[in-house]
């Protein structure tokens, strides 16, 4: 049994990925800061039938994402999918013209450090099985440039740009990266950015292995 680890684990896409990969035989490694959302999702993952375990960390404390991502793998089994979604925080997304030097050092720790360790950890152990994937998700600032809400452009840029290079190298290792671009809200309401649909979305992409980019819906005009 291989381990399904998501990083930014919560009540919404988080859980419905974590439902989605559970019912379909993986252990699921919950990466969160909040301790008491890790015990109600590994306690209705469980009322499922799915094995899950919670892992304090923060994406900004590179150590501690690294401790969390090695005692996933220890525990639970071996990491073969890896998702990095966690929310940013409000005040990366200011103006262009209002973010300095420093605000960007937040943002860019979040998007560029954050996946950089979270894969450097669970590499390893995806090479020793032959198989893995990584998946990102951001907003369509990764793509499309939005000047209100620079820190997140400018960290996502980045983020899609090593993602992208880890799915050009990887590749020949039977290890799929992929990005998947949510360019609206998530609500429960929403065809084809529901959680219930994205997750889906994911686990489609995890078993097809097609292709870098994908949009769970076309960019608005």
């Amino acid at each position: 049994m291989t381990t399904f680890a998501l990083i930014g684990a919560g009540p919404g896409l988080g859980l419905a990925t974590a439902r989605r990969f559970g019912t379909a035989g993986h252990t699921v490694a919950l990466i969160s800061r909040n301790t008491q959302n890790l015990d109600d999702l590994t306690a209705e993952l469980a009322d499922d039938g799915i094995q899950a375990r919670g892992f304090a960390a923060d994406v900004l404390d590179i150590e501690s994402l690294d401790a969390a991502l090695y005692a996933a793998g220890a525990s639970l089994g071996p990491i073969e999918i890896l998702q990095y979604s966690p929310v940013p925080r409000a005040d990366f997304m200011e103006p262009v013209l209002d973010t300095g030097a420093d605000d960007l050092d937040d943002p860019l720790a979040f998007s560029v450090k954050g996946p950089v360790t979270a894969v450097n950890a669970v590499l390893p152990g995806m090479r020793e099985l032959g198989r893995g994937t990584l998946l990102f998700i951001n907003g369509s600032s990764a793509v499309r440039p939005n000047p209100n809400v620079a820190g997140t452009s400018i960290a996502f840029a980045a983020e899609s740009a090593y993602a992208r290079m880890l799915h050009d190298t990887l590749a020949p290792e039977n290890i799929h990266v992929a990005q998947l671009i949510v360019p609206g809200a998530i609500r429960p309401d929403a065809e084809h950015s529901s959680p219930h649909a994205l997750a889906q979305r994911l686990y489609d992409i995890h078993r097809e292995r097609d292709g870098f980019r994908h949009y769970s819906e076309p960019l608005p005009d």
